[in-house]
């Protein structure tokens, strides 16, 4: 049986070069979805932020469409840096440098090909330092303009009026939105309350498991799919929003022509 990817309309990876030569320049936003390969407590797959991040930038791209904003989606980079994770075995974690500069090698080829604007979308908190680092360079040595768009800072306020503090790492918050869009890989046996271990406030941990133990934080059998689902769909709306702000800023500013 040959094995496909379920590429859609607009996604770069179903498109030729020569219609990528005309797609590359003419879209709004080429968009990079970033994850991780990382361990993911007791029930939860080692592949949850790049599952998240394939899902959601799905949505992203669907939803910019109805207001008339072109996304062209970038296959999904699976790997980044997770070292804090390293010693829970199917962890796997590029070197930070080495992190920073493939998003920089990828900004500047889309660059080279006429890219307008370069969204890094991010599913993985460490992720955010070196995609940040990494967004400076592809703007200052590659004149590319550079949205480092963390995800989860605009669904944070509702998440945490829902679920409390600890919500993150394989919590209430991913552990919803992996039943939400793959209930199969969810091992409902496994979910339980998460082991709380040090509680540092301005020490930095070594490793993950000085901070739990079986892995995550918060009580994944608290997990509410159906309000993450309304979450997704909020969050959507507020990262376009601020898409268009930024657009019409650029725009006043002169930096680039009206869309």
């Amino acid at each position: 049986m040959p094995v496909e990817l379920d590429y859609e309309e607009y996604d770069l990876g179903r498109l030729t070069w020569p219609t990528a030569e005309a797609a590359i320049p003419d879209a709004d936003f080429l968009l990079l979805p970033t994850g991780s390969i990382e361990q993911h407590s007791h029930h939860l797959p080692v592949s949850v932020d790049t599952l998240r991040a394939e899902s959601l930038t799905r949505i992203l791209a669907e939803k910019a469409s109805e207001r008339d904003m072109s996304i062209l989606r970038l296959p999904t980079l699976p790997y980044g840096y997770s070292e804090h994770h390293a010693n829970f075995p199917g962890t796997i974690t590029l070197d930070n440098e080495t992190y920073q500069s493939v998003l920089v090698e990828i900004g500047e080829s889309l660059a080279r090909h006429g890219c307008q604007r370069f969204i890094i979308a991010n599913y993985h908190g460490g992720n955010e330092q070196p995609i940040k680092l990494a967004a400076d360079r592809i703007q200052r040595d590659h004149d590319l303009r550079t949205y480092p768009l963390n995800w989860t800072d605009y669904g944070r306020e509702e998440l945490t009026e829902e679920f409390g503090e600890e919500w993150g790492h394989a919590g209430e918050h991913e552990t919803s939105v992996i039943e939400l869009f793959y209930p199969g890989f969810v091992d409902a046996d496994a979910k339980v309350p998460q082991t709380r271990r040090g509680r540092f406030d301005v020490r930095q941990y070594t490793y993950f498991e000085d901070i739990t133990a079986e892995g995550g934080i918060g009580d994944p059998t608290q997990s509410d799919p159906a309000f993450v689902e309304g979450v997704v769909e909020r969050t959507t709306a507020r990262i376009l929003d601020a898409l268009e702000a930024d657009i019409e800023e650029e725009t006043e500013l002169g930096d680039v022509d009206p869309v």
